[in-house]
């Protein structure tokens, strides 16, 4: 028979051990080093870059086996001055980035996104595709190459953790 005393142990390292094994079964999702100084001031440098107003949209940034997207929509559905901006930067965006271009994001951040060099190095194996949606626009991004794929995944994991969308930062089957 077991002691109460050694009874408590027992029961002392098994709730250890659980909570330890869930702790460490749980997906680490990296985090924002921003200050919320400098969150604002990216905000207000994603404004003048992007020409729409962030407090009146929603940024996704989303990964794909295939690479992921870029979408951006006017919360309010009746705002069709933002969907209108949105479109534009966008279909700009879309077309910078297939040439190679990452300076809006560089100028947005004050830093190099990870993964922008690589995409910029391998374009010609990476599509960029522009779409339309009822409250803004969508950029497809998506390659057959293992490096660019790599480089896009880290590019939007990147734009997911500095924007805080809370989006998936693994590939969703």
């Amino acid at each position: 028979m077991i002691s109460r005393n050694n009874w408590l142990v027992v029961l002392t390292l098994t709730l250890t051990t659980l909570l330890c094994l869930s702790v460490n079964g749980q997906q680490q999702k990296p985090v924002s080093q921003m200050s919320q100084h400098q969150m604002d001031e990216m905000n207000k440098r994603g404004d003048k870059h992007m020409g729409f107003d962030h407090l009146k949209t929603t940024h996704h940034f989303l990964l794909a086996t295939d690479g992921g997207s870029i979408q951006v929509e006017a919360n309010d559905l009746k705002d069709t001055e933002s969907r209108d901006q949105i479109r534009r930067h966008l279909r700009h965006i879309a077309m910078m980035f297939s040439e190679g271009n990452f300076d809006v994001p560089m100028l947005i951040h004050e830093k190099t996104p990870p993964g922008s060099e690589t995409m910029k190095q391998l374009k010609g194996a990476i599509d960029y595709q522009f779409n339309e949606t009822e409250r803004g626009a969508s950029i497809k991004i998506s390659t057959n190459d293992a490096q660019a794929l790599k480089a896009i995944h880290e590019f939007l994991k990147f734009q997911i953790v500095e924007h805080k969308t809370g989006a998936p930062l693994e590939v969703k089957p």
